[in-house]
């Protein structure tokens, strides 16, 4: 059985403007200036705290901590009335009915991320949901490891789909392939920097793991 790890926001999730518009009140209340959208998608990174520095936050008045939970206070329950992104959930049927392992990898809170793919009613498309369990956001390979030695998964027969350069960061240490969704929270001239297959559309990314990536050993 191959597996598939799905990344969330971004990835599945079309948040970009909310995360967008939740990072630009954050600064107007801290009496910085605000970002444009094509600099948000240059400066979004991981850790966390690095792209709220970029953005221009320097944590005189409110701890990292602190805007960690302000921002998910405002994020979880609109998160909600985002999108899914285009044919992202025909895609999983179809993966399905072919007998790939879907795992959604995310560096979301666990119990968030769960409640968000129910709601979407695409939690049953997983065998896994993977979160961390705290809203700091901090690297999510040590649980996509776990759930790679758990299974007995050969890291050859996985691939992972993210829309930013750390899940490429992520799937490189956890040693099996990757493939980046330049509709996400990065810009594609970003995501060029990983030298890794770009996709437009989960058609594409489709195409990519059942005729290309099934001739090749590690879906390179």
């Amino acid at each position: 059985m191959k597996t598939i790890f799905f990344d969330f926001n971004g990835t599945i999730l079309d948040d970009l403007e909310l995360c967008f518009n939740i990072l630009n009140n954050m600064l107007e209340a801290s009496g910085k200036e605000k970002i444009t959208i094509d600099r948000y998608k240059d400066i979004f990174t991981f850790p966390i705290i690095e792209y709220y520095r970029k953005a221009g936050m320097t944590f005189e008045t409110k701890s990292f901590e602190d805007y960690s939970h302000e921002f998910i206070n405002a994020y979880q329950q609109a998160s909600l009335e985002c999108p899914l992104h285009e044919g992202i959930t025909d895609i999983f049927a179809k993966f399905r009915q072919l007998g790939y392992r879907l795992v959604c990898l995310s560096a979301s809170q666990i119990d968030n991320l769960k409640e968000q793919l129910a709601h979407f009613k695409i939690d049953t498309y997983f065998d896994a949901i993977l979160g961390i369990s705290n809203v700091y956001a901090k690297s999510k390979v040590d649980i996509g490891l776990k759930y790679m030695k758990e299974m007995n998964i050969d890291p050859r027969s996985a691939i992972m789909i993210g829309d930013t350069l750390h899940d490429y960061e992520v799937s490189t240490k956890m040693g099996i392939a990757c493939v980046l969704y330049d509709k996400g929270h990065q810009s594609r001239r970003v995501l060029e920097n990983a030298g890794t297959r770009i996709v437009s559309s989960f058609e594409e990314f489709y195409n990519y793991v059942v005729n290309e990536g099934e001739t090749n050993e590690n879906y390179n």
